[in-house]
C-alpha cells in the first residue's frame, strides 16, 4: 500500500464534501478539486455560496480558530495539497 504525503487530509475532505460539512479539510480538497479531478479524483461538486472562492473560506475558517496562526497554517496546508498533487500521478502508472 502506498501512501501518499497528506493522503488522510485528501480522504477526510473528500468525505467530509460528500456529508456536505464545511471542513479545514474539505474546503483544503474544494481548493485542489480542478486538478484531482484533471488527475482522475472523483471530487464531489460542492457549490461555493456567491461572491465566495474556497480559498478564502478556508483562510476565514483558520482565522476563527486562530487568526495569528492562520496564514501560516494556510500555506502550509497548501503546501500538503500541492504535494498530493504533485505525488499523485507518480501512483496512478
Amino acid at each position: 500500500m502506498i501512501l501518499l504525503p497528506a493522503n488522510e487530509l485528501i480522504s477526510a475532505g473528500i468525505r467530509d464534501l460528500n456529508d456536505r460539512k464545511e471542513t479545514v479539510a474539505a474546503l483544503l480538497v474544494s481548493v485542489g478539486a480542478p486538478k484531482l479531478r484533471s488527475l482522475g479524483m472523483d471530487i464531489p461538486e460542492v457549490p461555493v455560496p456567491f461572491g465566495s472562492t474556497p480559498e478564502h473560506r478556508l483562510y476565514n475558517l483558520l482565522s476563527a480558530e486562530g487568526a495569528d496562526s492562520a496564514h501560516s497554517r494556510y500555506n502550509a496546508l497548501i503546501r500538503k495539497l500541492v504535494s498530493f498533487e504533485r505525488a499523485l500521478p507518480c501512483v496512478k502508472k
